[in-house]
């Protein structure tokens, strides 16, 4: 295994002048600037309004009441199955692709608040620094498998990989992300003068990622497990009989035709 995924970035960081409270100011900034994007998404583009003001339909259409305890296990299912293994994903690429990026990504944050807040100053816990090197290592796998080949405008829609729309804002910014903080760890454990500059990149990507989320898809981890709830819970209760049944696989016409397999789901 190299030996710089057993380096802390951010205590040789420290350790070469930096003081350790600009570390943690920018780690709260970022949080801040997160947290007054999702408020921006609420207010301005009212999908929460609209969650609700569904929800409420929906429960006015319901034709039978759901005892408390089958909606509790409705919900654990859907969590368990659609949220953290990422069920709703048909093709089994897109959903380990998603999966490596989803936790890839809660394990690269979750260390990073850790090496700043906890280990910055003292002796981090090799695991820690090597989770935070394996986070991001599994962004970056995720997220350029998904970038590069199961996009649906590129797959099904013969679109070229470099085409970006203001939407892939959120998970181009998370994986250059990534890739400027493995890059700057390995240059900056090997002594390189390039290891600055992929620091100011990382320092930037990250500003791109966090102060772009008004105008990209990364409140959609919010929303979309309570999406999924509400849809379980209207099955369970009737409220969507009225609704037609999805169309899982495309209708097949005349004899003998065989329909490629979608490869973007």
């Amino acid at each position: 295994m190299p030996t710089f995924v057993n380096i802390n970035p951010f205590e040789t960081l420290v350790a070469s002048g930096v003081p350790v409270v600009a570390l943690q100011g920018f780690l709260i900034a970022m949080a801040a600037l997160t947290i007054g994007g999702v408020l921006l998404d609420i207010m301005h583009k009212k999908n929460v309004k609209y969650f609700f003001e569904n929800a409420k339909k929906a429960k006015e259409k319901a034709k039978t009441n759901v005892p408390t305890g089958k909606k509790v296990g409705i919900i654990v299912n859907t969590v368990a199955h659609d949220v953290l293994t990422s069920g709703e994903f048909c093709g089994w690429k897109r959903r380990v692709a998603h999966l490596l990026g989803m936790y890839g990504t809660i394990i690269f944050w979750v260390t990073s608040a850790l090496m700043v807040f906890s280990y910055a100053t003292s002796g981090t816990p090799v695991i820690v620094s090597q989770l935070w090197h394996l986070g991001a290592a599994m962004t970056c796998l995720g997220a350029y498998w998904f970038w590069f080949f199961l996009r649906v405008d590129v797959a099904a829609e013969g679109h070229k990989w470099y085409r970006v729309v203001f939407t892939d804002l959120f998970v181009l910014s998370l994986v250059i992300t990534s890739t400027f903080g493995l890059a700057w760890s390995y240059l900056q454990a090997a002594g390189s003068p390039w290891g600055q500059l992929f620091l100011v990149l990382f320092i930037l990507s990250n500003i791109v990622l966090f102060g772009g989320v008004y105008w990209s898809k990364f409140a959609h981890m919010f929303y979309k497990p309570g999406a999924a709830i509400q849809k379980h819970l209207a099955e369970a209760d009737g409220s969507r009989d009225s609704l037609p049944e999805p169309a899982d696989a495309p209708e097949q016409f005349g004899l003998g035709i065989k329909r490629e397999a979608p490869k973007h789901y």
